[in-house]
């Protein structure tokens, strides 16, 4: 069920070696470094750092859904929404408890590098992910 020309965004979600959602919708939610911004159809420009781990988009068709991303940008100009992640992956792809397991690993193994962190900020927005679409 489409709306008419104007009333919807074009969104890609693009992870490192693929796309991993791109179609129409009615609003983005993302959380960036300034802070929550919902992005709906006219918003004005817009290029943010992401944060947080996880994107929610509502489509056309009213359809919900969340996705892992914990490392990115988001650009927003005339109704188009890019979403660049180096990992980015749909909710429900995700298995809770494997989400689970490998964030107390990441956990486990600590943080005192960079790499050690990274692989904890990945872990965490998998499973909040996963639990949203729970």
């Amino acid at each position: 069920m489409a709306e008419e020309t104007g009333k919807h965004l074009d969104v890609a979600l693009v992870a490192a070696e693929r796309v991993v959602w791109e179609g129409q919708a009615k609003i983005v939610i993302a959380r960036t470094t300034d802070g929550d911004v919902g992005i709906l159809p006219g918003h004005a420009p817009l290029l943010g750092l992401l944060q947080g781990g996880t994107v929610q988009v509502r489509t056309l068709d009213d359809e919900y859904f969340v996705a892992a991303a914990p490392d990115g940008f988001i650009s927003v100009a005339n109704d188009r929404v890019s979403i660049l992640a180096e990992n980015a992956e749909m909710g429900h792809d995700i298995d809770l408890e494997e989400a689970k397991r490998a964030l107390e690993q990441a956990q486990a193994a600590g943080t005192d590098s960079a790499d050690e962190q990274e692989l904890v900020r990945v872990a965490e927005a998998r499973v909040r992910a996963a639990e949203q679409v729970s």
